[in-house]
């Protein structure tokens, strides 16, 4: 199961997260009001999919035999008109690999446990702390 908390800090926008017994911040840019001082909520989201990809990736990689090397996953992230969101994943790396691996291995990203979270959504219940 995994779990996260956060603190505000008192400084607009600026919070404290601990996950899976790390420390991290999180705030808005600039522009937005916040400090700047950390990545901001989708930057966090985007973060979340590129790991996981790169994990199942790397793990896909390393059972049948295939060598990587720096693997790369950009992200990014936006709302069209309707408000619907749009996530752009693009894989590079720096080893060659036939048509065939990349297709297999854009396939592996299509179905990591993140994407499909993302895909086809989660409850979410909000409660008062007794």
């Amino acid at each position: 199961m995994a779990t996260a908390t956060i603190t505000s800090t008192g400084t607009n926008y600026l919070h404290r997260i601990t996950a899976g017994g790390f420390e991290l911040v999180t705030d808005e840019p600039k522009h937005l009001g916040g400090q700047g001082a950390g990545p901001a909520p989708y930057d966090y989201y985007l973060a979340a999919l590129a790991a996981c990809t790169a994990i199942t990736l790397r793990m896909y990689a390393e059972k049948k035999g295939w060598t990587l090397g720096q693997l790369k996953v950009d992200l990014s992230f936006k709302k069209d008109e309707a408000g619907k969101g749009h996530v752009r994943r693009v894989l590079s790396c720096d080893q060659p690999l036939t048509d065939a691996q990349w297709t297999r291995l854009l396939e592996i990203a299509g179905n990591t446990p993140v994407t499909k979270t993302m895909r086809e959504g989660v409850e979410i219940v909000s409660e008062r702390a007794a």
